[in-house]
């Protein structure tokens, strides 16, 4: 424990050294939440070097998300080292639940970069806006040219990977006039099998996917009604380090939305959206040439949501109100195919039609006291209901629960207050927060799902009560003409924490398992995240750009949690002028050397690789052709990183070029 309190020591020390210096007054606003810029609205896309990268190398950019990687394509994001049972993930808002058993279809797979403008990532309890989390939660904002020029936009794109062959084509088209907007969007990608830094192709770890989107939106006086919809589809999705791959999975994700700006009275901004998805997911094991027992895995997850939230100002107060909800159904289901034909085929639900309710309602209030202080307040309370509505599924639970009811009802509830001071150049915040969540469908509803990484057979408690977590976080930023420097900390204590603890006294089902695991809940187990940046303008036109992550995870055993990150670090140096741009950038990490064993993790060691790339914008008149190139991993290291299941390695030496063509009319 000491070793851990010396580095963020470090990192403390280290930020307070480089702001040395005596400095003119500056306003600076705090933001908690982190935002990574994405979409097109104000051509932001273009001054990124790969501006065709999956959004997945996109998200990485933060310094409070890690992808968990199964394969090429579809990574699992954490939030502060925490899976998505324990943080949220929305679009616009919208509450999607995927219909994967094993996690293969995250909310951040049904969307493509081409159709996104930012995304919003809140750590903790800052994230309770979007419904109940611990971790906190991460935002997907869609791309809209409603602030964008009269008339016709649009661009074609197109890019090729050399070390998968991945080809990459799409386009998109915007309209606008004074009172309607139109913006559609379609991306295509198609991967053969990757190789990795040795040379060695990574089997089933070929994908194809295609992503459609359309918004349209009407404009009348101060008000705005606006209908979308996505459409996303995967098919023959290999994922190497796990026993099985997907042939379909598919989205449709709509909403309609009616938003108003009152001229008079308390409210600012009123928002109302309703929205329906449905996610279909086909897991399957046909391509595979040797197993045991051939099996397929369908799923089906169908949201039904809305939310209605506005915000008021009044003297120095800036308050917020959220009213939001959703009905959502899972079913998954198992049949295992025997290799002898006369025997009879074995079906069973993994997740027996579990419905979950959720209705709840948020409030924030701002408080400014002055131009450098103010204090944020929040808090949410909502009403969650669990209904399993197949029989034969339920009964299959209850030879493990014989006295289990069809159904669970529970009150959460979260609260939190921040606390932001600025003096010149300095900003600080502090902040501490309360919240419970809800067991997950598996972690609640479970019956034999297989997990690959500890080997072990998942059976779901249904009596599980409330996790609860106490939170701890602050942030020193720096910032002048040439600098920007901070560190931000979170800490969180996390009470009943919800975990998978073997189970002799039950057999597994899966073939070279090696046990099986009940959910049960520890006393508790205390998890730290903290980031440092340093940020430098160097010239006019060089950058240097720096960034180091801490975490650390023990449960109430004193055993290591898995998948909490080793020390991280990125050192860029960026050349922008006109409109020719590049970078060099190293990465790495160090050898994980407090992996959980216990949990199935084992020690990861220490890489580092350099990613190079350029770009130059080409312009006439009211045209762009903007061409990018660049090589990531250029010195072939073989690696794999804490969050790469089963160690599957990562991607070797990779060129990649991409073109993108914009006009306007």
């Amino acid at each position: 424990m000491k070793k851990q309190f010396y580095v963020l020591f470090v990192l403390l020390s280290t930020t307070y050294c480089l702001a040395q210096e005596q400095l003119t007054d500056s306003i600076l606003p705090v933001r908690l939440n982190e935002v990574i810029l994405i979409g097109k609205p104000s051509r932001l896309d273009q001054k990124q070097v790969k501006p065709l990268a999956s959004l997945d190398e996109y998200l990485q950019q933060s310094g409070r998300i890690d992808m968990i990687k199964r394969g090429s394509y579809a990574w699992e994001p954490m939030i502060n080292n925490m899976a998505t049972e324990r943080t949220i993930t929305t679009i616009d808002g919208m509450r999607i639940f995927g219909a994967c058993t094993d996690k293969m279809d995250p909310v951040t797979s049904y969307v493509e970069i081409s159709n996104l403008s930012e995304a919003t990532i809140s750590s903790g309890q800052e994230g309770s806006c979007h419904g109940p989390t611990i971790g906190g939660s991460l935002d997907l904002k869609r791309l809209r040219s409603n602030q964008a020029n009269l008339g016709w936009s649009g661009s074609l794109s197109s890019g090729f990977e050399f070390n998968n062959k991945q080809r990459i084509l799409g386009g998109m088209v915007h309209y606008k006039d004074s009172s309607l907007y139109v913006d559609a969007n379609l991306t295509y990608r198609k991967s053969d099998n990757y190789y990795a830094g040795n040379h060695e192709e990574i089997m089933y770890s070929q994908f194809q996917k295609m992503n459609a989107s359309i918004i349209s939106g009407y404009q009348f006086q101060n008000k705005l009604i606006e209908g979308s919809i996505i459409f996303d589809e995967a098919n023959d999705v290999g994922y190497p380090a796990l026993p099985m791959d997907i042939s379909l999975a598919r989205a449709l994700i709509t909403s309609l939305k009616f938003e108003v700006a009152p001229t008079s009275g308390l409210v600012n901004h009123w928002e109302n959206k309703l929205y329906f998805n449905t996610i279909t997911h086909f897991m399957d094991d046909s391509k595979r040439p040797d197993v045991p027992i051939r099996m397929d895995m369908p799923g089906w997850s169908d949201t039904y949501g809305y939310y209605s939230k506005g915000k008021i100002t009044k003297e120095n107060h800036h308050i917020q109100f959220n009213l939001n909800g959703f009905y959502n159904r899972s079913i998954a289901e198992m049949t295992m195919y025997p290799n002898d034909p006369n025997e009879n085929a074995m079906f069973m639900y993994t997740w027996p039609d579990v419905r979950t309710f959720y209705n709840g309602i948020y409030l924030e209030d701002e408080i400014e006291f002055s131009v450098q202080n103010s204090l944020k307040l929040n808090g949410s309370v909502g009403f969650h209901q669990n209904k399993v509505a197949n029989e034969f599924g339920l009964e299959s639970l209850q030879i493990f629960y014989p006295e289990m009811t069809d159904q669970q009802n529970r009150f959460l509830k979260s609260v939190s207050l921040q606390y932001k001071h600025q003096i010149k150049h300095w900003n600080f915040s502090v902040g501490s927060g309360y919240g419970e969540r809800a067991p997950s469908v598996t972690e609640g509803y479970a019956f034999y799902i297989f997990n690959s990484f500890d080997l072990f057979d998942y059976i779901g408690n249904p009596n599980l009560s409330n996790e609860k977590s106490i939170e701890g976080n602050f942030d020193v930023w720096f910032k002048n003409e040439k600098m920007k420097t901070g560190i931000t900390f979170s800490a969180f204590h996390i009470v009943d924490y919800m975990i998978g603890i073997p189970d002799s006294n039950f057999i597994p089902m899966t073939i070279g398992a090696s046990g099986v695991k009940m959910y049960n809940q520890l006393t508790y187990a205390n998890l730290i995240h903290s980031s440092l940046k340093f940020d430098y303008r160097l010239t006019n036109y060089i950058f240097w750009n720096n960034q180091l992550q801490y975490s650390y995870g023990k449960d109430s055993e004193n055993r290591n949690l898995p998948f909490i990150s080793p020390l991280q670090y990125q050192s860029q140096l960026q050349y922008k002028k006109n409109q020719f741009q590049t970078e060099v950038t190293i990465r790495g990490n160090a050898t994980q050397s407090n992996y959980s064993s216990f949990y199935g993790e084992n020690s990861t060691p220490n890489y580092v690789i350099l990613n190079a790339s350029t770009g130059y914008n080409f312009k006439w008149n009211s045209q762009k052709l903007m061409l990018n190139v660049g090589v990531e991993n250029a010195f072939d290291t073989y690696y794999s990183t804490f969050t790469d299941w089963n160690n599957i390695p990562r991607m070797g030496r990779n060129v990649f070029v991409n073109l993108i063509y914009n006009f306007e009319k």
